[in-house]
């Protein structure tokens, strides 16, 4: 679902069509207003790509997506402009906008800015739903395993990781298989990574 927003009628209209003729389901906005008051879970249509105008009555492009920012999710953002400059454009990129277009454009330049907006939300959709499940799996572990883990991360041998717990050498390598199963590792390099993956996780 991609969601333009744009004041203008003939704007919103030919976008719609343009979308349509690729495939693409989309929605419109007069307002971004109306946008940020459209209630996403409620309606079951999720916006997976945004194509704003920056200059509108009320909220401008540039504040939505401020306003926006501050969401838990933000969806990929192209801008749209006749008054473009090189410091708005800079402006939103920094701020994270995926593609600036200045108006008219041609047809195929949104549609491949569209294309690369939608392929980088779905990359990480994946991303995301890959570490959610990873912080799932580490929050199942016990305290002993999450220190067991970290010590494997750290590259310590069985030997000095049982001096360190006061455990044996055969309680640390069934704690090793077990921590495999629990993360469902594959491999102990797997596991080392899934470990390193955590600590990216902490530092956020």
């Amino acid at each position: 679902m991609v969601f333009v927003v744009d004041d203008d009628d003939s704007v919103r209209e030919a976008l719609r069509g343009l979308l349509k003729s690729v495939g693409l389901c989309s929605k419109a906005f007069s307002t971004a207003q109306a946008f940020l008051e459209f209630d996403e879970a409620d309606t079951g249509a999720y916006a997976r790509c945004l194509v704003v105008d920056v200059r509108m009555p009320g909220i401008g492009g540039l504040d939505l997506q401020n306003r926006l920012a501050q969401r838990r999710r933000v969806p990929p953002i192209i801008f749209m402009s006749a008054f473009g400059d090189v410091a708005m454009t800079a402006k939103a990129m920094k701020a994270g906008a995926r593609d600036f277009l200045s108006k008219p454009f041609r047809d195929q330049d949104m549609l491949d800015a569209v294309s690369s907006a939608l392929k980088y939300d779905e990359q990480r959709q994946a991303i995301e739903q890959s570490r959610e499940s990873l912080e799932t799996l580490y929050r199942s572990l016990s305290g002993r395993e999450r220190a067991l883990l970290q010590m494997l991360g750290d590259g310590l041998m069985n030997k000095q990781i049982a001096s360190k717990l006061c455990l044996s050498e055969v309680t640390i390598k069934t704690g090793r298989k077990s921590l495999m199963t629990k993360m469902k590792a594959r491999s102990f390099a797997q596991l080392i990574k899934m470990e390193d993956m955590i600590r990216g996780l902490d530092d956020r």
